[in-house]
């Protein structure tokens, strides 16, 4: 059975629930064997960069069940996100993979991805929180340095081969091993903290409520406990070792939105 999800919004939310609705599960390509051979040195490009990206997010599309137009989880999501069409002169694409696992995640070309599970325990305002972080690691190029290491250390470890300055095409096995590198990629507290900034001031200025920040780590928070309580305590204390404390940014944020006198939105249930 195939479970596995990238690096995305926290940590807390990457492999930690699984629904029990029929729906498929996310679909990443385990990387098939072969010894590591040791990392080859190579200066990749923009323009490589930004091939292997539109490569790399063409297969995740490809590989998982991307709900249509007229189905409700894409109407949801498309109606939450009307006015956010770019950030840092990216712009900005959204889908929704209908899956069992709970989870999003970003690339650096501006693909933003919701699992539908996410949006089946999350309110509005919760989901608008965690696309705002993840924005904001697109514009501050967080997902563009995770991605380029996750080339130059997992999927591209026999080398990077190109013609006339053109990426290779990647394998199969090369794109589940990158998978699985950024699974494991980290981001640094700063640049959480900075992407929770950015998410913040983001959605403000895109007319939506800054609140959805600090409402989105509350719903991480309780997850979390929700997961101890099952006797998980030990993967989510490796899930969370890398963040800044959830308790500390619900703070930041909450606080902040009170000085700027911004109303928090009334409590409503997940779609």
């Amino acid at each position: 059975m195939k479970s596995i999800v990238l690096k995305g919004f926290v940590a807390a939310v990457v492999a930690m629930v699984c629904m029990g609705e029929a729906h498929a599960q996310f679909n990443l390509k385990k990387a098939v064997g072969a010894a590591a051979n040791t990392v080859k040195a190579a200066t990749l490009t923009d323009d490589q960069m930004t091939e292997y990206v539109k490569e790399y997010i063409d297969w995740m599309d490809a590989h998982n069940p991307v709900t249509p137009d007229d189905n409700p989880y894409t109407q949801r999501l498309a109606r939450l996100t009307e006015g956010l069409t770019s950030v840092e002169g990216i712009p900005l694409n959204f889908k929704v993979y209908d899956v069992i696992d709970v989870n999003a995640f970003a690339c650096a070309d501006g693909s933003v991805r919701v699992f539908s599970s996410l949006m089946d325990i999350m309110s509005d305002e919760e989901l608008l929180g965690v696309i705002g972080h993840e924005v904001g690691h697109v514009a501050h190029h967080d997902s563009k340095k995770a991605f380029r290491t996750a080339l130059l250390t997992s999927a591209l470890k026999d080398g990077i081969a190109s013609a006339n300055g053109k990426a290779a095409a990647l394998t199969d096995s090369q794109l589940g091993s990158l998978g699985e590198a950024l699974v494991n990629a980290n981001y640094s507290q700063k640049q959480e903290r900075d992407a929770d900034d950015y998410g913040y001031e983001f959605l403000k200025a895109a007319g939506k409520n800054p609140w959805s920040m600090a409402l989105s780590f509350k719903k991480l928070k309780e997850l979390q406990g929700e997961q101890e309580k099952k006797g998980a305590s030990a993967k989510i204390n490796q899930l969370f070792s890398s963040h800044p404390d959830l308790d500390a940014r619900i703070k930041r944020m909450e606080e902040r939105a009170t000085k700027e006198g911004i109303a928090q939105p009334e409590a409503a249930p997940a779609e």
